[in-house]
C-alpha cells in the first residue's frame, strides 16, 4: 500500500525536479548583458589608389563609424582584398556589392571626378557604397551620397544617410558573410 502512494508521488517530485533545473539554465546570463554582435570584416587593397590614398581612407573611416554590421580593414599581407581601389584616369566607377568574405569587387578613382572639381572622399565613399551593395540614386539630393555627381560639385557630404545606413546593415546583419553573392555590375559614375 505504502509502495502505491510513494511511486506516484515521487514520480510527481521527480518531474517538478527536472521542471524546475530546465527553467533556469545554469549558464544563463543576466537580463540586461547584451550579446556582441556579430561583424563582417572585408579587406581591402588601396596600394594602387595613388594620391586618393588619404581620401580612401577617410571614406573607410566614414563607413565604419556609420555602420556596425560591417568593417572595412586595410588588407595584412599575403592577404587577398575583397575591394581593390586603383586610380586611373576614367571616371569613378565601381563593382555592384554587396561583396563577401572571400569575393572581389575594384573601385576605380577615376581622375576624372576630381578634374571636375568634384570632392575626392565622397568620391571615395560613395564607390566603396557600391561595394557594400548600394546602387546609385540619380538624380538626388547632396544630402544622399548615392547620389553622387548629382548632387552637384559643390556638395561634400561624405557620409551615408540613415537610408544608406540601413540598407548596408541589412546586407550584412547578423555577420552572414554568404547569403547573396555580389551582383557584379559595373556602375561608371559620372562626376
Amino acid at each position: 500500500m505504502l509502495r502505491r502512494i510513494l511511486t506516484p508521488l515521487l514520480i510527481a517530485l521527480s518531474a517538478l525536479a527536472l521542471t524546475l533545473v530546465g527553467a533556469v539554465p545554469a549558464s544563463a546570463e543576466p537580463a540586461d548583458q547584451v550579446q556582441p554582435l556579430r561583424q563582417t570584416t572585408l579587406y581591402y587593397d588601396a596600394s594602387q589608389s595613388a594620391e586618393y590614398a588619404s581620401a580612401v581612407a577617410s571614406a573607410v573611416g566614414v563607413w565604419n563609424s556609420s555602420v556596425n554590421n560591417v568593417r572595412l580593414e586595410p588588407a595584412p599581407a599575403g592577404r587577398r582584398a575583397e575591394i581593390r581601389i586603383i586610380a586611373d584616369d576614367g571616371w569613378p566607377r565601381a563593382h555592384l556589392g554587396p561583396v563577401r568574405p572571400g569575393g572581389q569587387v575594384t573601385v576605380w578613382m577615376g581622375r576624372q571626378g576630381t578634374a571636375q572639381g568634384y570632392d575626392a572622399v565622397r568620391i571615395a565613399a560613395h564607390e566603396l557604397g557600391h561595394s557594400l551593395g548600394l546602387p546609385d540614386v540619380k538624380p538626388g539630393p547632396c544630402s544622399s551620397l548615392m547620389s553622387g555627381s548629382t548632387g552637384g560639385v559643390n556638395c561634400t557630404v561624405r557620409a551615408p544617410n540613415a537610408s544608406e545606413r540601413a540598407r548596408v546593415e541589412a546586407n550584412y546583419g547578423g555577420g552572414l558573410a554568404g547569403q547573396r553573392a555580389a551582383d557584379g555590375r559595373l556602375l561608371v559614375d559620372r562626376f
